[in-house]
This record gives C-alpha cells, sequence and structure tokens, in this order.
C-alpha cells in the first residue's frame, strides 16, 4: 500500500505539471517582473536550446546556483581533460552571470527548465547527455524520471541533505524512496549526509566529502583590486559578506563601535541579494553613516564610511583586501555560509551561532582555533578588533583556518573515482 501511494504521489506531480503547462508564461512574467528570470533567455526555461550540442559524449552538470557551480568548476576542468564536453545549467541569474566569468568558452551554459515533462523532454532530445550529474540537493521529480526513462546514468554528487530538508523529505518518504530508487549513485559531502539519504532510500550512498575545499579561491580582476586597494591606502578594512536583512543593522552599529578606537576604519558590506544594495544604504544613512554603493560606480574616499558592494562575483576582491570578514547568514537564522573561500584568501573569519547548513567545518575550525562565533554588535566589535589590531592573533587563526581546510580535501579526486565506471562505459558505448 506504501508502494502504491509513493508512486501515486509522483504522478500525481506529473499530472499536475502536465496541467500547469499551458500558465507557466504568467508564472515565468511575474518573475521577469521581479528580476528573478532573464527576458533574453526564457526560452531556456521551456527546454529550447540557445546552443548547438557540442559533438562527442557530453556530460550534463546541473548547480541550482553561484555555490553549486563554484564548487564543481575543479570537476569540469578534469571531465574536459578526460575528453567529454559539459554542459552546465542553474536556474538564478547570479550563477548565470558568473557563468560568463568562469565557465571555460567552450562549456555551454543554460538556464534549467522548469520542472515540467514536456520541457524536460525537448531540452532531453536537443542535449541527448550521455551522463547527468546533479549538484548537492537538485531532486526535482520531473527531472530524475524523465532522465531515467532514456536510460541515461544519473548520480547525485556533492549530495547534501541538511536536518530540515530531511524532515521535510520524510513526510513523503516512500515517494521520496521511489525517486531516489532511479539514482545511480549518490556521492554525499558527509557520513551525515549519507546517512539521511539511505535513511530516504537511496539504494547506493558513498561519502566522498565536500568538493568547496577542493575548489580554488575565487580569481579576482586585477586593476578593480588595485583601484580599490588605492582608494583605501592607509586604512583598516572589515569585511561583511554575505549579509542578510537583520544583519546589516548588527555590522552597522559594530562598524560605530570599532570606529571610536579605529577612525580610519572602512566597512564593506556585501549583501548576499545584490539587488538589496540600496536598503542597505538607507540603514547607514538613518544611523549616520556615510555609504556608497559600488554598482553605482564610486569607490570609497576618505568620507566613505560604509562601501556597499552590491556587485557579481567579486568577494575574492574584497577578501583579499580585508584581513577580517564575518560571513553573513550566521547572525540571522539562515544557516551560515561557506567559509572555505576567505580562509584560502588569507581571511580571518568570524561568525553567528546560525551555521546549521556548514556546522561540522564551523564547528571544527572554532575548535581548532580557525574561526570565532559572535553573537551581537558588541561581542562583533570586540572580536574584529582584536583580529585588525593584533596581527599575530589573526596570523594564527588564518593559519588554523586552512590546516582545518586542508584536512577536508581529497573531495574531486574520489568522486571523479566513483563516477569513473560511467565515464568509461560511456567511451566503449560509443566505439
Amino acid at each position: 500500500m506504501a508502494k502504491a501511494r509513493s508512486t501515486f504521489l509522483i504522478r500525481l506531480y506529473r499530472a499536475a505539471t502536465w496541467l500547469a503547462t499551458p500558465f507557466i508564461g504568467l508564472l515565468l512574467a511575474r518573475r521577469v517582473k521581479r528580476g528573478k528570470e532573464d527576458p533574453a533567455r526564457l526560452r531556456e526555461r521551456y527546454g529550447r536550446a540557445s546552443a548547438a550540442r557540442p559533438r562527442g559524449p557530453l556530460v550534463w552538470l546541473h548547480g541550482a546556483s553561484v555555490g553549486e557551480m563554484i564548487a564543481v568548476l575543479p570537476l569540469v576542468d578534469r571531465l574536459r581533460a578526460r575528453g567529454f564536453q559539459v554542459l552546465f545549467t542553474s536556474g538564478t541569474l547570479t550563477s548565470a552571470r558568473l557563468a560568463r566569468t568562469r565557465l571555460p568558452p567552450d562549456v555551454p551554459h543554460q538556464f534549467v527548465p522548469l520542472d515540467s515533462p514536456l520541457f524536460l523532454r525537448r531540452f532531453l532530445r536537443h542535449w541527448r547527455p550521455d551522463l547527468v550529474l546533479l549538484v548537492e540537493s537538485e531532486l526535482w521529480p520531473n527531472l530524475i524520471v524523465e532522465v531515467n526513462a532514456r536510460g541515461t546514468p544519473l548520480v547525485l554528487v556533492n549530495a547534501r541533505m541538511s536536518p530540515k530538508s530531511f524532515a521535510s523529505w520524510q513526510r513523503i518518504g516512500g515517494s521520496v524512496a521511489a525517486l531516489l530508487s532511479r539514482v545511480d549513485l549518490c556521492l554525499a559531502q558527509g557520513p551525515d549526509d549519507g546517512e539521511r539519504l539511505k535513511q530516504l532510500g537511496a539504494p547506493r550512498v558513498a561519502v566522498t566529502g565536500n568538493l568547496k575545499f577542493d575548489a580554488p579561491p575565487p580569481p579576482v580582476d586585477l586593476a578593480a583590486f588595485d583601484a580599490l586597494r588605492t582608494a583605501s591606502a592607509g586604512r583598516e578594512v572589515f569585511v561583511a559578506a554575505s549579509t542578510h536583512p537583520g544583519e546589516e543593522e548588527i555590522i552597522i552599529e559594530a562598524h560605530q563601535r570599532l570606529a571610536k578606537e579605529l577612525p580610519d576604519l572602512l566597512t564593506i558590506i556585501a549583501p548576499r541579494h545584490p539587488e538589496r544594495g540600496r536598503a542597505v544604504v538607507e540603514l547607514a544613512t538613518e544611523a549616520s553613516c556615510p555609504a556608497v554603493l559600488r554598482s553605482d560606480g564610486y569607490l570609497p574616499d576618505r568620507g566613505t564610511s560604509l562601501y556597499i558592494a552590491d556587485t557579481i562575483g567579486e568577494l575574492g576582491l574584497f577578501y583579499r583586501l580585508g584581513p577580517v570578514a564575518l560571513l553573513g547568514g550566521s547572525l540571522a537564522r539562515k544557516g551560515g555560509q561557506n567559509p572555505i573561500e576567505p580562509i584560502k584568501l588569507d581571511t580571518a573569519i568570524l561568525h553567528g551561532p546560525h551555521v546549521t547548513n556548514f556546522s561540522e567545518i564551523y564547528s571544527r575550525l572554532d575548535a581548532e582555533g580557525g574561526a570565532l562565533a559572535v553573537t551581537d554588535a558588541r561581542s562583533l566589535a570586540a572580536n574584529a578588533f582584536m583580529l585588525l589590531a593584533d596581527t599575530a592573533s589573526r596570523q594564527r587563526m588564518i593559519a588554523a583556518g586552512q590546516a582545518t581546510i586542508e584536512s577536508f580535501g581529497g573531495a574531486l579526486d574520489r568522486t571523479l573515482a566513483a563516477i569513473d565506471p560511467y565515464l568509461v562505459q560511456i567511451r566503449l558505448e560509443r566505439h
């Protein structure tokens, strides 16, 4: 009975998405108005390709957004080095912008089709992938069913299953098990992720580690870096990265406390969603802190207290400039942000108490002196001042953080070893 119910729910979902297909245009029009879609590329959401399929064996890699794309960039390079073509899809405008600068020129990027059987069949007929790799937690029912129907191997790489997602999926556990039974292999980031996937019914699970530990630091535009370094010369720089609503007020208050000890302090705030830049400027103005927007073309001058970095793909620049950073999403209940990139760029890390998305790494970092937890504006200002003023303490924290990150490495080699049988089989079938 449970099995019948699980497959019934999948059939019901597929029927609902079929029936909703004629109304997708209304949904996409709303998303365009809200700035969440590229109107010039809407056809890709319908599964209509805007690029030709490369010749030869093709691996389709799909990651939801920026973080997933950055994590698998080294995997893209390894696949290409072995003679495989790669198609990369994602679902957000920010990831599409990043794809223009970070993906190799011969790797096409497409927006992933909406999860409709019609759109996915159209997409798959054009691209004809030989292997599908879904990054982290992209469990779209129609995508999985349609790939499985074509007999194409499907692997979850860098697979993640947070406690919150696990609890949600458990409510429809039979349906999730029916979906996961169509996945050839799940390569989990950690033992807890692997165990949750097994409990949800994934038949083949291996723990390969987190690919983000093996990703290189983000590149930097040297001209932009030199310009910003010159503009901030002689000033202490503090970075607040990937911030969310409710956090900027705390950061601004901490800046005001810090400025009493460091009157030339420049604080760079990079909102997680760049379109919020003007709202952050308004908060700064209300607090009598002079602020300018990077997207307006400004560089900070001596009268600038807060520099609002509302741009895409430039965190590497700010981490290289500021020796101390607060990682956002952790003072607000958003689960925190990945600390790997700033640590690799010699930045000392502060974070709030809400880091459930990266609990294992933050636990290790905190225990080994590679990061510090803060709770409010007072503790943020006190710890930021200590790290900015005490070079030796800062260097010890950075060294401890880098040693911790290095201990987590090796996921790229393990992931390649796990998918190698599929790559070999594709080669044999083509010959």
